[in-house]
């Protein structure tokens, strides 16, 4: 069950939630089998209720159009509670007053356009035009911020890989500047990005959809032991004055996205102060770096220096857990005992005291009442039975008053509304729709909001996964993963395994919850009639430090494979309907190297392999991922990082597929693996996508039905239908799929 299909059989499920300005209350809404809906919550008052009367809002909006009145809700994009709504329908933008909905053509407050970037308070717009920083005052009149910009030496730009040309173009996206505005509205921090030194790459996009002549893309592109890396030098930025200040600190090494898109430079309230993170190149050392917004003097506020990553968080692109309090003490994250957790630190940065410990790790922090000196939070491995499902607690600033606000073997994910007086908890299980909950600051449930419900999936074939633990390669190590049972499951029968991997080691692959961007294509296969698993092996994030270090230096174990073989033989002991004779791979970039990689390093074991996007040698992939996740550069060493050098290895069968506009992944880690497939006299199978990247935009149903045919004929043993079209997968970005 693909997941856009399996989201329309799914009820309760809520999409998004908006906070109401100087208010407790919030709305949110809500899509699935019953459709689109929008609830309005007031926690002081425990009332949940439609934010408006949607059968007469649909139906005005489209009289106000001129329009049938369709069953589709409009999409609302601001509240106004009991007053107006302003809502996307036919024709635009609509205000319907909530009176007498009536509707009048509506726009929305002063917003930047493509491209831009609208100060808080809406006075001044910035642009990039020319590699320079532009401003756009109240009055029209546009000004030069910068003037020295020049093109891979810009002003207001991340990194070339950054960017996400290939997505851009599939979006229609214009990038904006990158900037952070100061809370006065007139000041802001950017970068100048000097990408002279970094080496070029191009992709050839040979059916551009205007014109006739193949088109080449080139941009720059970093890689592990280049002496030319992305460097972004801080500026700040004063409109009222027209000042640019530069920064005494050294460049930031920036070969991935920059710090400023990720949250890891941030205003002091007062605006005096600017904050950054520096982890260097190899990432052993994390700094928190003080700047003055006049003077553009740094200091080192806060530093650590491990033999491995020192990371503001475990998960890549997860909020950094590094804040800067109202007096000036700083809430630390780091993995030094062996977990992760917080710590308090002076404004002078000296260490006052540990925050939490444990045996367990701090995972996000979701809130911080500075009034009464407490932190909330989630944590995962407080729970016995799962090392990640995730608990809701909270901690005293100076260590005590430790307590867990819920007390269950859900994996509880928090939002927070209005000042922090109370938390919106959605718990869930792999095998449990999500139950959203309003909670007070005790942890008391002051009003249940939506209870998921698969009803109508179940109806249509679907069954809850397995969660399940089994021992790593070392027989010691408990590794846990989930399990999907074929539709239309009987246990006298034998199914063919299928081992969805994604390696890591910046993220994890079988997370505890309901749904993630992962849970679509495993059900689908389960569909089809293969038992599909995901696991995590050693190596990989979301629980101790020691157990994510498995993969410093092993990036070529691709996440624990031996753990991955160790895991299905245990599960076909375990269940005799797993067919161990019959086991494929597949994955996608990260998840396409795992998967090459079990065939080669597998091959009595994997048969079949499906490998998308697939980065098959790591000493020509971006530089960070091998220089922060295996160690610095050393030829000898990342040797290892490339599949080609197996290539006498292969005895199954093996489809790899690349979109030539891969700018992420480029398609010579593809024809790299496939010219050694060559010179060693193996067969194999290749689909190069022309006009998409990464993640294979416009092309993804047809893609997939390659897969799918692939696994149906050479690891089911049977024939796919022929002529099958699937139809078109609705076009969607989640964070992280570009990776």
């Amino acid at each position: 069950m693909l997941k856009h299909r399996r989201a329309e059989l799914l009820s309760g499920l809520i999409d998004r939630y908006v906070r109401l300005e100087k208010s407790e209350s919030f709305w949110y809404s809500t899509s699935g089998k019953a459709g689109v809906g929008y609830v309005l919550v007031d926690p002081v008052a425990r009332t949940r209720q439609p934010a408006f009367d949607h059968d007469r809002l649909t139906a005005a909006v489209a009289a106000a159009a001129g329009k049938p009145k369709g069953s589709a809700v409009p999409y609302l994009l601001e509240l106004e509670p009991g007053e107006s709504a302003l809502v996307a329908g036919p024709d635009g933008l609509w205000r319907c007053a909530l009176e007498d909905y009536s509707c009048t053509p509506g726009r929305l407050p002063a917003t930047a356009g493509p491209g831009e970037s609208l100060s808080p308070d809406g006075r001044w717009t910035v642009f990039v035009r020319d590699h320079n920083l532009w401003a756009r005052d109240e009055d029209g009149t546009e000004f030069a911020v910068t003037t020295d910009g020049a093109a891979d030496n810009a002003y207001g730009v991340g990194p070339t890989f950054g960017q996400f040309r290939s997505v851009a173009r599939a979006f229609g996206v214009v990038p904006g500047p990158v900037v952070r505005w100061a809370p006065d509205g007139h000041r802001l921090l950017t970068h100048r990005m000097d990408e002279r030194d970094v080496e070029t790459l191009h992709v050839l996009e040979s059916t551009p959809r205007t014109g006739h002549r193949p088109v080449t893309h080139t941009y720059r592109y970093p890689m592990p032991g280049e002496p030319g890396q992305p460097q972004a030098h801080l500026v700040v930025v004063d409109l009222e004055r027209r000042t640019v200040t530069a920064s005494d600190g050294g460049p930031l090494h920036t070969p991935y996205l920059s710090p400023l898109s990720v949250g890891r430079a941030w205003w002091s309230p007062d605006g005096t102060t600017i904050y950054y993170l520096d982890s260097g190149r190899d990432a052993r050392t994390q700094r928190l770096i003080a700047l003055d917004p006049a003077t553009g003097h740094t200091r080192t506020v806060i530093e650590e220096t491990g033999a491995t990553r020192v990371e503001p968080t475990q998960v890549i692109l997860d909020p950094a857990m590094v804040h800067t309090l109202r007096n000036g003490q700083i809430l630390w994250y780091s993995q030094r005992d062996g977990w992760g957790h917080l710590y308090r630190y002076s404004a002078a940065g000296e260490l006052l005291n540990q925050v939490t410990t444990g045996p367990w790790a701090v995972r996000s922090i979701a809130h911080i009442d500075q009034d009464a000196e407490v932190v909330y939070f989630t944590a995962a491995g407080l729970v016995a039975d799962d090392p990640y499902v995730r608990q809701i607690c909270r901690v005293a600033l100076d260590g005590t008053e430790f307590a867990r606000l819920t007390d269950d073997s859900d994996d509880h994910t928090v939002w927070v509304p209005g000042s922090g007086a109370y938390l919106v908890d959605t718990a869930s299980r792999v095998d449990l729709p999500p139950v959203a909950v309003v909670r007070d600051r005790s942890g008391e449930v002051v009003l249940e909001l939506e209870r998921g419900d698969a009803t109508a999936l179940a109806q249509a074939g679907w069954s809850p996964p397995e969660r399940f633990t089994t021992k790593a390669a070392d027989g010691v190590t408990d590794i846990y993963g989930i399990l999907w049972r074929p539709y239309g499951f009987d246990p006298d029968r034998r199914y063919p395994v299928i081992d969805h991997i994604y390696p890591g080691p910046q993220t994890f692959r079988a997370q505890p919850g309901f749904d993630n961007s992962w849970t679509g294509e495993p059900e689908a296969y389960a569909a089809l009639g293969f038992v599909v698993v995901a696991v995590d092996g050693r190596g990989t994030p979301g629980r101790d430090k020691a157990f994510h270090d498995a993969s410093y230096g092993h990036l070529d174990e691709a996440g624990g494979l031996a753990d991955h073989v160790a895991a299905l033989t245990e599960l076909g002991s375990r269940y005799p309907w797993l067919d161990l004779d019959r086991v494929g791979a597949t994955g996608s970039s990260g998840g396409g190297f795992a998967t090459v990689r079990a065939l080669l390093e597998y091959p009595d074991f994997y048969t079949v392999g499906v490998a998308s996007s697939g980065s098959h040698d790591y000493r020509r992939y971006l530089s960070i991922w091998g220089e922060i996740y295996h160690g610095p550069w050393d030829p000898e060493r990342y040797e290892a990082l490339a599949n080609s050098r197996l290539a006498e290895n292969l005895a199954g069968r093996l489809l790899l597929i690349h979109g030539e506009l891969d700018d992420n992944v480029p398609i010579f880690q593809t024809f790299t693996m496939v010219d050694a497939l060559i010179a060693a006299n193996k067969d194999f199978d290749l689909l190069v996508v022309p006009g998409v990247g990464h993640a294979m935009f416009h092309r993804e149903s047809y893609v997939l039905r390659r897969k799918w045919d692939f696994f149906v004929r050479h690891l089911m043993g049977a024939e796919p239908p022929a002529g099958y079209r699937l139809a078109d997968i609705p076009m969607h970005f989640e964070p992280g799929a570009q990776f």
